[in-house]
């Protein structure tokens, strides 16, 4: 409809135009997470031990890291699809080398070391500890600086790889 177009020609510079395409759905992330504790607290009785605070800011690094990514992939791609597919390929394999499913320590030491590179490592760190052991800052600083190197890192190459065309 030449939205993209219009956009295009506006004096917006990069960094802008990713902080709101970015907005929203880091918006949509902190609200999912405060209905999940909610939720869990609540319905689950899980006991939330931790500072509420500390698991909004490391939860703010991780959805900046995630959304990072998914701006850098949409800057090497030319269509939809191809970052739809891409990013299909990126996001299985951080779920699958973050801890979640399969401890790290049992993975081989190639892939332990591409887990450090993975921001979902991090956040289950933060998530576990926060919630169920009540850790802080103090202890959880370096999982912070991990995210918050990740984001800054894939941030600053969406950004530079921007380029206000369409071709």
């Amino acid at each position: 409809m030449g939205t993209l177009e219009q956009i295009l020609v506006t004096p917006i510079r990069p960094f802008e135009l990713m902080a709101g395409k970015m907005i929203p759905f880091f918006g949509v992330g902190l609200a999912v997470v405060t209905i999940i504790t909610l939720f869990g607290s609540l319905w689950f009785q899980v006991p939330f031990r931790g500072d509420p605070l500390v698991l909004l800011f490391g939860t703010s690094l991780y959805l900046l890291s995630t959304l990072a990514i998914g701006l850098a992939i949409s800057t090497v791609c030319k269509t939809q699809q191809q970052a739809f597919a891409t990013n299909f390929f990126f996001v299985n394999p951080l779920f699958t080398l973050s801890g979640f499913a399969f401890p790290i320590a049992s993975m081989p030491k190639v892939l332990q070391w591409l887990t450090y590179l993975d921001p979902v490592r991090y956040d289950l760190v933060i998530i576990r500890a926060t919630f169920l052991k009540g850790v802080g800052l103090d202890v959880l600083w370096p999982q912070f600086l991990a995210l918050f190197v990740i984001a800054v890192a894939l941030l600053g190459v969406a950004v530079m790889r921007f380029r206000k065309s369409l071709d």
